[in-house]
């Protein structure tokens, strides 16, 4: 029996060490898989508010992969261009500062011949997508302006596509068609898309990160409410799952004033802060989105402010995280208190 017994002791002894080995190794494994592809953090600089963009940047800058230098748009001719403010700010933070894959967003905003401008305008993207030629020469101005300032990638941000389905269809063509060239040229592409896209039943080129705007959910179309909250950012990552390819997800920082007489304006967090201040106003955080929320009387008009802070962001990415969706971009850097405790 003794004999039996030391046997048995040998073989349990045995089958630990071999156990403890094999989950070393897994773990190790597991340990290197993850290393390999980290989480990513990007954000949007923009060309309006550069000083405070920048400082923002700075709070920011050991956490991110890249930025975006927001943005390249239409004149009056339907000809790209970039604010020259812009230019000049991306050679001076490369100099000075950590370098980031650097991409130049593109917008489907267009200054009009009296001055004003036509923002997230169709009509301009229903000409250049008219033929394949019109198209084709849209692409070639895109890349030109690309490697001209020296960028590592390009990112479109074409907005309101999805309301006519001939200029949606079109811009499926047009992804396609650049992504090809943007692989000759050796850039890198990313495609912003609204929460509102149609991910499902929809033919998506395979090969770009396609980043989706998790925001909105309340703002200058509607009425007073957070961004985001818990259930949108869910059933948003939900529909997600039908896109090919890198996923990524956008929150947007700062928040929105509404007040009883139509009154409706974005604000950055410093805003909405000092106007909370100004006016003592109690501050309150929603359960729901985790942000925070005040209302106010000035002049007769009652007003409510909804906002996002680092707590709410760090919320925000969590749950995204949870669901499997960890690159993550903010717009926008600038007007922000605490951005650098957002992990």
């Amino acid at each position: 029996m003794r004999k039996i017994l030391g046997e048995m002791l040998k073989a349990i002894v045995f089958a630990s060490a071999v156990f403890s080995l094999v989950s070393c190794f897994y773990g190790l494994s597991a340990g290197k898989a993850d290393a390999k592809e980290p989480a990513r953090r990007s954000a949007w600089l923009a060309y309006w508010d550069l000083a405070a963009g920048e400082k923002d940047l700075h709070k920011l800058e050991k956490r991110l992969t890249s930025l975006s230098y927001f943005a390249a748009y239409f004149d009056k001719d339907d000809r790209l261009f970039i604010p020259p403010a812009l230019i000049d700010k991306k050679k001076e933070l490369q100099k000075t500062g950590k370098k980031h894959e650097a991409y130049l967003t593109f917008v489907n905003d267009k200054q009009n011949p009296d001055g004003s401008a036509a923002i997230k305008d169709t009509a301009v993207l229903r000409r250049l997508f008219a033929d394949a030629a019109s198209m084709e020469k849209h692409i070639d101005e895109i890349l030109a302006l690309a490697l001209q300032g020296g960028f590592d990638g390009i990112e479109i941000d074409y907005e309101r596509i999805w309301k006519d389905q001939a200029v949606g269809q079109s811009f499926l063509r047009f992804t396609r068609s650049l992504y090809r060239k943007t692989l000759q040229n050796n850039l890198q592409l990313r495609i912003v898309l609204e929460p509102g896209a149609p991910f499902a039943g929809t033919t998506f080129t395979e090969g770009p990160e396609y980043v989706v705007m998790l925001y909105n959910l309340h703002g200058l179309h509607s009425g007073p409410g957070p961004k985001a909250d818990r259930s949108f950012i869910e059933k948003t990552l939900q529909r997600m799952q039908s896109l090919p390819g890198a996923r990524s997800v956008a929150f947007a920082t700062g928040g929105c004033l509404w007040g009883d007489n139509g009154e409706k304006r974005l604000l950055t967090e410093v805003e909405a802060r000092t106007l909370a201040t100004l006016h003592g106003a109690a501050a309150t955080r929603d359960a729901a989105s985790r942000s925070v929320a005040f209302a106010f009387r000035e002049n007769g008009v009652s007003y409510q402010v909804w906002y996002a802070d680092a707590k709410t962001l760090q919320y925000w990415t969590g749950i995204a995280a949870r669901q499997g969706a960890a690159n993550i971009s903010l717009w926008r850097l600038g007007g922000n208190a605490d951005i650098g405790k957002i992990r």
